[in-house]
Protein backbone atom coordinates (compact mmCIF):
# COMPACT_ATOMS: atom_id res chain seq x y z
CA UNK A 1 0.00 0.00 0.00
CA UNK A 2 1.63 3.25 -1.21
CA UNK A 3 1.41 6.00 1.40
CA UNK A 4 4.60 7.84 0.42
CA UNK A 5 2.97 11.07 -0.72
CA UNK A 6 3.84 13.69 1.90
CA UNK A 7 5.70 11.17 4.08
CA UNK A 8 9.11 12.90 4.14
CA UNK A 9 8.31 15.29 7.00
CA UNK A 10 6.67 12.64 9.23
CA UNK A 11 9.59 10.26 8.64
CA UNK A 12 12.01 12.99 9.71
CA UNK A 13 9.93 13.61 12.85
CA UNK A 14 10.10 9.89 13.56
CA UNK A 15 13.87 9.89 13.12
CA UNK A 16 14.28 12.73 15.63
CA UNK A 17 11.98 10.85 18.01
CA UNK A 18 14.10 7.69 17.79
CA UNK A 19 17.41 9.57 18.02
CA UNK A 20 16.26 11.04 21.32
CA UNK A 21 15.14 7.65 22.68
CA UNK A 22 18.45 5.86 22.07
CA UNK A 23 20.17 6.91 25.35
CA UNK A 24 16.90 6.36 27.26
CA UNK A 25 16.48 2.85 25.90
CA UNK A 26 20.17 2.03 26.29
CA UNK A 27 20.04 2.90 30.00
CA UNK A 28 16.75 1.10 30.68
CA UNK A 29 16.04 -2.17 32.44
CA UNK A 30 13.72 -2.96 29.52
CA UNK A 31 16.71 -3.49 27.23
CA UNK A 32 19.00 -4.65 30.08
CA UNK A 33 22.27 -4.19 28.22
CA UNK A 34 24.25 -5.57 31.17
CA UNK A 35 22.29 -8.81 30.92
CA UNK A 36 22.81 -8.87 27.17
CA UNK A 37 26.54 -8.36 27.57
CA UNK A 38 26.51 -11.31 29.99
CA UNK A 39 24.89 -13.56 27.39
CA UNK A 40 21.15 -13.02 27.60
CA UNK A 41 19.32 -13.37 24.28
CA UNK A 42 16.81 -10.89 22.90
CA UNK A 43 14.81 -13.23 20.66
CA UNK A 44 11.51 -15.03 21.13
CA UNK A 45 11.79 -18.82 21.31
CA UNK A 46 9.46 -19.14 18.33
CA UNK A 47 11.84 -17.03 16.24
CA UNK A 48 14.85 -19.24 16.84
CA UNK A 49 12.75 -22.37 16.27
CA UNK A 50 11.22 -21.11 13.03
CA UNK A 51 14.32 -19.62 11.45
CA UNK A 52 16.55 -22.48 12.55
CA UNK A 53 20.33 -22.73 12.22
CA UNK A 54 21.88 -19.53 10.86
CA UNK A 55 25.52 -20.60 11.21
CA UNK A 56 27.61 -19.18 8.39
CA UNK A 57 24.72 -17.32 6.77
CA UNK A 58 24.65 -13.65 5.80
CA UNK A 59 21.75 -11.93 7.57
CA UNK A 60 20.50 -8.36 7.08
CA UNK A 61 18.42 -6.85 9.87
CA UNK A 62 16.38 -3.87 8.70
CA UNK A 63 15.34 -1.25 11.29
CA UNK A 64 17.67 -2.77 13.86
CA UNK A 65 17.55 0.04 16.48
CA UNK A 66 20.44 -0.55 18.95
CA UNK A 67 21.23 -3.98 17.57
CA UNK A 68 20.30 -6.47 20.28
CA UNK A 69 18.31 -8.76 17.96
CA UNK A 70 20.99 -8.37 15.28
CA UNK A 71 23.76 -9.39 17.65
CA UNK A 72 21.67 -12.26 19.02
CA UNK A 73 21.72 -13.75 15.50
CA UNK A 74 25.47 -13.10 15.32
CA UNK A 75 25.91 -15.03 18.57
CA UNK A 76 24.08 -17.89 16.85
CA UNK A 77 26.66 -17.92 14.06
CA UNK A 78 25.35 -15.56 11.39
CA UNK A 79 27.34 -12.79 9.72
CA UNK A 80 25.06 -9.83 10.34
CA UNK A 81 24.46 -6.40 8.84
CA UNK A 82 22.18 -4.11 10.83
CA UNK A 83 20.58 -1.03 9.28
CA UNK A 84 18.66 1.81 10.92
CA UNK A 85 17.88 5.44 10.08
CA UNK A 86 19.01 6.61 13.53
CA UNK A 87 22.74 7.43 13.64
CA UNK A 88 22.86 7.33 17.48
CA UNK A 89 21.28 3.86 17.41
CA UNK A 90 23.86 2.63 14.93
CA UNK A 91 26.72 4.05 17.01
CA UNK A 92 25.34 2.25 20.07
CA UNK A 93 25.01 -1.03 18.16
CA UNK A 94 28.55 -0.71 16.76
CA UNK A 95 29.99 -0.05 20.22
CA UNK A 96 28.06 -2.98 21.69
CA UNK A 97 29.32 -5.35 19.00
CA UNK A 98 32.88 -4.35 19.86
CA UNK A 99 32.28 -4.71 23.61
CA UNK A 100 31.03 -8.29 23.31
CA UNK A 101 33.63 -9.31 20.72
CA UNK A 102 31.36 -9.66 17.69
CA UNK A 103 32.61 -6.74 15.61
CA UNK A 104 34.33 -9.23 13.28
CA UNK A 105 30.93 -10.71 12.44
CA UNK A 106 28.68 -7.64 12.65
CA UNK A 107 28.50 -4.35 10.80
CA UNK A 108 26.00 -1.56 11.29
CA UNK A 109 24.98 1.05 8.71
CA UNK A 110 22.97 4.26 9.04
CA UNK A 111 20.36 4.41 6.26
CA UNK A 112 16.63 4.44 5.68
CA UNK A 113 15.10 1.01 5.07
CA UNK A 114 14.05 2.21 1.60
CA UNK A 115 17.74 2.68 0.75
CA UNK A 116 18.90 -0.69 2.08
CA UNK A 117 19.91 -2.09 -1.33
CA UNK A 118 22.27 0.83 -1.96
CA UNK A 119 23.57 0.71 1.63
CA UNK A 120 24.03 -3.06 2.02
CA UNK A 121 24.27 -4.51 -1.49
CA UNK A 122 21.88 -6.21 -3.90
CA UNK A 123 21.65 -9.99 -3.72
CA UNK A 124 24.05 -10.13 -0.78
CA UNK A 125 22.02 -11.98 1.86
CA UNK A 126 20.77 -15.44 2.70
CA UNK A 127 18.29 -13.97 5.21
CA UNK A 128 16.56 -10.64 5.59
CA UNK A 129 15.17 -10.30 9.10
CA UNK A 130 12.97 -7.68 10.68
CA UNK A 131 11.62 -7.73 14.22
CA UNK A 132 9.18 -6.28 16.71
CA UNK A 133 7.60 -2.92 15.98
CA UNK A 134 9.26 -2.15 12.64
CA UNK A 135 6.66 -2.16 9.87
CA UNK A 136 4.41 0.49 11.41
CA UNK A 137 7.14 3.09 10.74
CA UNK A 138 7.11 2.42 6.96
CA UNK A 139 4.83 4.53 4.72
CA UNK A 140 5.03 2.10 1.78
CA UNK A 141 4.92 -1.63 2.56
CA UNK A 142 5.15 -2.57 -1.13
CA UNK A 143 8.41 -0.67 -1.54
CA UNK A 144 9.75 -2.39 1.57
CA UNK A 145 8.89 -5.84 0.17
CA UNK A 146 10.58 -5.07 -3.14
CA UNK A 147 13.66 -3.93 -1.22
CA UNK A 148 13.73 -7.21 0.69
CA UNK A 149 13.49 -9.18 -2.55
CA UNK A 150 16.42 -7.23 -4.03
CA UNK A 151 18.59 -7.87 -0.97
CA UNK A 152 18.11 -11.63 -1.09
CA UNK A 153 20.22 -14.15 -2.93
CA UNK A 154 18.44 -16.79 -5.02
CA UNK A 155 16.66 -19.12 -2.58
CA UNK A 156 17.28 -16.64 0.26
CA UNK A 157 14.60 -16.09 2.89
CA UNK A 158 12.69 -13.27 4.50
CA UNK A 159 11.89 -13.90 8.15
CA UNK A 160 9.58 -11.42 9.85
CA UNK A 161 8.44 -11.38 13.50
CA UNK A 162 6.08 -8.51 14.20
CA UNK A 163 3.34 -7.21 16.45
CA UNK A 164 0.00 -8.36 15.07
CA UNK A 165 -1.77 -5.47 13.28
CA UNK A 166 -4.88 -6.25 15.31
CA UNK A 167 -3.04 -4.80 18.34
CA UNK A 168 -3.10 -1.39 16.62
CA UNK A 169 -6.87 -1.11 16.90
CA UNK A 170 -7.71 -2.54 20.35
CA UNK A 171 -8.15 -0.57 23.56
CA UNK A 172 -5.08 -0.05 25.73
CA UNK A 173 -6.70 -1.15 28.99
CA UNK A 174 -7.86 -4.69 28.27
CA UNK A 175 -7.02 -5.32 24.62
CA UNK A 176 -10.43 -6.80 23.88
CA UNK A 177 -12.42 -3.92 22.38
CA UNK A 178 -12.00 -2.42 18.90
CA UNK A 179 -11.41 1.34 19.13
CA UNK A 180 -10.04 2.09 15.63
CA UNK A 181 -10.71 0.97 12.06
CA UNK A 182 -8.60 -2.08 11.19
CA UNK A 183 -8.97 -1.35 7.48
CA UNK A 184 -8.00 2.32 7.59
CA UNK A 185 -4.90 3.20 5.57
CA UNK A 186 -4.67 6.76 6.91
CA UNK A 187 -1.42 7.68 8.64
CA UNK A 188 -1.83 8.25 12.38
CA UNK A 189 0.11 11.16 13.89
CA UNK A 190 0.08 11.54 17.67
CA UNK A 191 2.03 12.75 20.69
CA UNK A 192 4.21 10.14 22.42
CA UNK A 193 6.28 11.53 25.32
CA UNK A 194 8.72 9.29 27.15
CA UNK A 195 9.66 5.85 25.86
CA UNK A 196 8.13 2.40 26.09
CA UNK A 197 11.38 1.55 27.90
CA UNK A 198 10.86 4.38 30.44
CA UNK A 199 7.55 6.25 30.39
CA UNK A 200 8.84 8.74 32.99
CA UNK A 201 11.73 9.96 30.81
CA UNK A 202 11.62 13.63 29.85
CA UNK A 203 11.60 14.05 26.07
CA UNK A 204 11.25 16.83 23.52
CA UNK A 205 10.69 15.16 20.15
CA UNK A 206 7.34 13.53 20.83
CA UNK A 207 5.43 13.77 17.54
CA UNK A 208 5.33 10.44 15.70
CA UNK A 209 3.50 9.05 12.71
CA UNK A 210 2.61 5.39 12.16
CA UNK A 211 1.22 3.62 9.11
CA UNK A 212 -1.13 0.70 9.68
CA UNK A 213 -0.49 -2.36 7.49
CA UNK A 214 -3.02 -5.16 7.84
CA UNK A 215 -1.92 -8.77 7.77
CA UNK A 216 -3.33 -9.00 4.25
CA UNK A 217 -1.33 -5.93 3.19
CA UNK A 218 1.93 -7.49 4.35
CA UNK A 219 1.29 -10.91 2.84
CA UNK A 220 0.19 -9.37 -0.47
CA UNK A 221 3.24 -7.07 -0.58
CA UNK A 222 5.64 -9.97 0.03
CA UNK A 223 3.97 -12.16 -2.59
CA UNK A 224 3.78 -9.23 -5.01
CA UNK A 225 7.54 -8.76 -4.74
CA UNK A 226 8.01 -12.27 -6.12
CA UNK A 227 8.68 -14.10 -2.85
CA UNK A 228 7.00 -17.42 -2.06
CA UNK A 229 5.16 -17.44 1.25
CA UNK A 230 6.28 -20.42 3.34
CA UNK A 231 4.14 -19.79 6.41
CA UNK A 232 2.31 -17.18 8.46
CA UNK A 233 1.98 -18.04 12.16
CA UNK A 234 0.03 -16.07 14.78
CA UNK A 235 1.21 -16.01 18.40
CA UNK A 236 -0.42 -15.28 21.76
CA UNK A 237 2.63 -13.75 23.49
CA UNK A 238 4.29 -10.32 23.29
CA UNK A 239 7.55 -9.04 24.86
CA UNK A 240 6.00 -6.08 26.71
CA UNK A 241 2.74 -5.30 28.50
CA UNK A 242 0.87 -3.98 25.47
CA UNK A 243 -2.42 -3.89 27.38
CA UNK A 244 -3.03 -3.29 31.06
CA UNK A 245 -4.76 -6.66 31.42
CA UNK A 246 -1.85 -8.75 30.15
CA UNK A 247 0.08 -10.82 32.71
CA UNK A 248 3.69 -11.92 32.74
CA UNK A 249 4.55 -15.44 31.69
CA UNK A 250 8.31 -15.75 32.02
CA UNK A 251 9.86 -12.93 30.01
CA UNK A 252 6.73 -12.41 27.87
CA UNK A 253 3.13 -11.26 28.39
CA UNK A 254 -0.13 -13.09 27.65
CA UNK A 255 -3.89 -12.68 28.12
CA UNK A 256 -4.87 -13.80 31.64
CA UNK A 257 -7.85 -15.84 30.42
CA UNK A 258 -6.38 -18.57 28.24
CA UNK A 259 -9.83 -19.36 26.83
CA UNK A 260 -10.31 -15.80 25.49
CA UNK A 261 -7.15 -14.98 23.56
CA UNK A 262 -6.41 -12.77 20.58
CA UNK A 263 -3.23 -12.79 18.48
CA UNK A 264 -0.50 -10.49 19.79
CA UNK A 265 2.28 -11.24 17.31
CA UNK A 266 2.77 -13.00 14.01
CA UNK A 267 5.69 -14.42 12.09
CA UNK A 268 6.14 -14.87 8.36
CA UNK A 269 8.71 -16.62 6.23
CA UNK A 270 9.06 -16.31 2.46
CA UNK A 271 11.70 -17.44 0.01
CA UNK A 272 13.23 -15.92 -3.10
CA UNK A 273 13.09 -17.94 -6.32
CA UNK A 274 16.07 -19.98 -7.43
CA UNK A 275 17.40 -18.28 -10.55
Amino acid sequence: MDNTSGAAAPVEDNRRHWDERVPINTASSFYDLDGFRAGDEDLDRFQTDELGDVTGLDLAHLQCHIGLDTLSWARRGARVSGLDFSAPAIRTATDLAREIGLDHRARFVTADANDAVEALGAGAFDIVYTGNGALMWLPDIDHWARTVAELLRPDGRLYLAEFHPLTDVLDDARGDTVTRDYFSRAARTYDSPGSYADWTAETTHNTVTEWHHSLGDVISAVAGAGLRIEFVHEHDTIPFQRYGSLVAEGARFVYPDRSRRLPLMYSLAASAPVR
